[in-house]
């Protein structure tokens, strides 16, 4: 199903993504985060599910759509540099910044920070291209507001 979506992900010079494309590769980073402890927690589903209904304006319907390929492209996906590469190529940096707050909110909705949780962070803020203190004051934010 995702089969074209994965060859444009790989390419050695991916293109920039359509929107429909750029959302699902988010998406599919949230549940990456999400699993990386080997869990993937109800709380950890319903704050995905917010967290993409708010930033694209979805009705459940389509939020729950939205997710449900994301889950299936995630177990697809291949490894977390190319997929990382590519969005880091198709999202300026703010909003890079922005989905490392996303991907801090999803670690933190069990209440628990897992070191295969924060190990999965730490590379993924590097590979999105968000430097170390960017990075920290993002996490420190969401527990914050957690």
């Amino acid at each position: 199903m995702f089969a074209d979506f994965l060859r444009r992900l790989t390419a050695p010079q991916p293109e920039q993504m359509p929107d429909g494309d750029a959302r699902l590769a988010l998406t599919a980073l949230l549940v990456r985060v999400a699993r990386a402890d080997g869990q993937y927690e109800p709380a950890e589903v319903r704050r995905i599910d917010r967290i993409i209904a708010t930033r694209y304006g979805l009705d459940e319907t389509e939020t729950n759509e939205l997710r449900s390929h994301a889950e299936q492209l995630e177990t697809e996906a291949p490894d977390t540099v190319r997929f990382t590469r590519a969005i880091k190529d198709a999202v300026p940096y703010d909003d890079r910044i922005a989905v490392i707050e996303a991907l801090w909110t999803v670690v933190l909705a069990d209440h628990e920070r897992d070191e295969r949780e924060d190990a999965l962070l730490r590379l993924v803020s590097n590979l999105l291209g968000v430097n170390d203190v960017d990075s920290a004051l993002a996490r420190q934010r969401v527990e914050k507001a957690t």
